[in-house]
């Protein structure tokens, strides 16, 4: 029997073993198929955000929506949701882009402030040159009370130079020629152009900062919840938490 995760195929419960098992096991495909790694991590996205905000009738804004994996999970939760991403290729990889998606820079949103309950990101901020900004942005554009949830890969742990992983430990920029040597071309993920060293401290120290809104939740995405603690610890949580969740509710 084969033992390729399905897109379609129940999610394990929350915070398990198991869950971690799925996700890790369907986070191979992420190149090859698609459809198979994303449609997981949209419905599974959708519960953990589920755990912070009721998303029935929310206004939702996915930033770094690409070809839209997650909007068919968002509105099965009774969300209104739109999505922007700088990429009109990824947009329209999938499907033609439906029109509440917007053509747009994740650090320069074009949207009015406090517009949004829930604004959303799911492994994009490691792909801007300035996530920090991108981070501002969408705190910015959620009206009180409303919350933010970031995700991404962390530099130094396994997977942080994607698929020129784990040469990116000798250097981006190395690991992105070494890269381009051996395939005949330049990886998605570029290092320099589109992928950045993004750091779990970095990040933490920037929301903890933040005098309009609150770190209500800071946790190592597909680890079991018994090993959330790895987030907690300095300097070792770069290497142990392969992608990091920061979740802010605004004042």
């Amino acid at each position: 029997m084969s033992t390729t995760p399905r897109a379609d195929e129940p999610l394990r419960p929350s915070g398990s073993l198991a869950r971690s098992v799925q996700l890790l096991r369907a986070f191979r495909l992420e190149q090859t198929r698609p459809d198979v790694f994303y449609g997981l991590l949209a419905r599974d996205s959708v519960r953990e955000l589920g755990n912070f905000v009721d998303l029935r009738g929310k206004t939702v804004l996915d930033v770094g929506g690409g070809p839209g994996y997650f909007a068919d999970a968002f509105r099965a939760a009774g969300a209104r949701y739109g999505a922007i991403d700088a990429d009109a290729g990824e947009l329209a990889a999938v499907a033609e882009p439906g029109p509440e998606t917007v053509i747009g820079s994740g650090m320069q949103l074009p949207l009015a402030d406090s517009c949004l309950d829930v604004a959303y990101s799911s492994n994009v901020l490691e792909h801007v040159p300035q996530p920090r900004t991108m981070a501002e942005e969408m705190l910015r554009v959620t009206r009180p009370g409303g919350t933010v949830f970031l995700s991404w890969t962390t530099w130094f742990s396994f997977w942080g130079g994607h698929e020129t992983a784990p040469w990116h430990f000798l250097g981006g920029r190395y690991a992105a020629d070494r890269y381009a040597r051996k395939e005949g071309k330049r990886p998605k993920n570029d290092f320099g152009r589109s992928l950045f060293a993004t750091h779990a401290g970095d990040m933490l120290d920037w929301a903890r900062t933040q005098t309009e809104a609150e770190v209500v939740a800071a946790y190592p995405r597909y680890h079991p919840r018994w090993a959330h603690w790895m987030a907690r610890v300095p300097g070792a949580r770069e290497f142990a938490v392969w992608n990091m969740v920061i979740v802010l509710r605004k004042h």
